[in-house]
């Protein structure tokens, strides 16, 4: 099974690509953990990968479609594979068609404002990491005793760019996948084991 995970910054991706690609043995790709993996081996790819990022740019599209032909290379994804975080755009897309085929792709929907109300809300630890949302945790101090702060990333203000940009991005890759007959379409606001209950039942279909 080849498959492709979209949804909005804080759908829960990751939380779903994990239980997905542990019920059907196959490999869970991350764009984010594969270029950093690339960096830190020094291969080719990562170092001219790393040459873009320590500027501040993006990586083209070239370069990161080469280190996913590498990676589906090897030996866990033989059973198959889920894409978290790519294809981001329909160049990207396009490009990934040369080199395999997908068989479904899952969009996780979640309406904005449930996501920046999910996301804004998020507390971090500076001591242990642990994480906290306001909505079930009323202190502003951690278990462990830190200082219980808010990551820029996370400030409603922040979020709400971020999803503009998933929208003006992702919305076509949507369309695109939906023409095809591959797009699968869940609630991402229910939940999270209702999540991975409806994403199971329309694969095992």
């Amino acid at each position: 099974m080849k498959m492709i995970l979209l949804g909005p910054p804080g759908a829960g991706k990751g939380t779903q690509a994990k239980g997905i690609a542990a019920r059907y043995g196959i490999a869970h790709i991350s764009t984010g953990d594969m270029l950093r993996a690339e960096v830190r081996e020094g291969t080719p790819l990562g170092r001219e990968a790393k040459s873009y990022m320590d500027k501040g740019q993006l990586v083209p599209d070239e370069v990161i479609i080469g280190m996913v032909k590498n990676r589906i290379a090897a030996p866990d994804c033989e059973k198959g594979f889920l894409f978290d975080g790519f294809p981001r755009t329909i160049a990207q897309a396009e490009a990934l068609e040369k080199i395999t085929d997908i068989d479904r792709v899952v969009d996780i929907e979640v309406p904005d404002e449930r996501l920046i109300a999910r996301i804004s809300g998020r507390r971090m630890c500076p001591l242990c990491g642990a994480t906290y949302h306001v909505s079930t945790y009323g202190s502003d101090k951690c278990s462990c005793g830190g200082v219980l702060y808010q990551r820029d990333d996370d400030r409603a203000e922040t979020v709400a760019v971020r999803l503009t940009e998933y929208h003006k991005k992702t919305a076509p890759l949507i369309d695109y996948y939906a023409q095809k007959g591959k797009l699968l379409t869940v609630n991402g606001d229910a939940p999270v084991d209702a999540v991975a209950d409806e994403i199971a039942r329309e694969l095992d279909a």
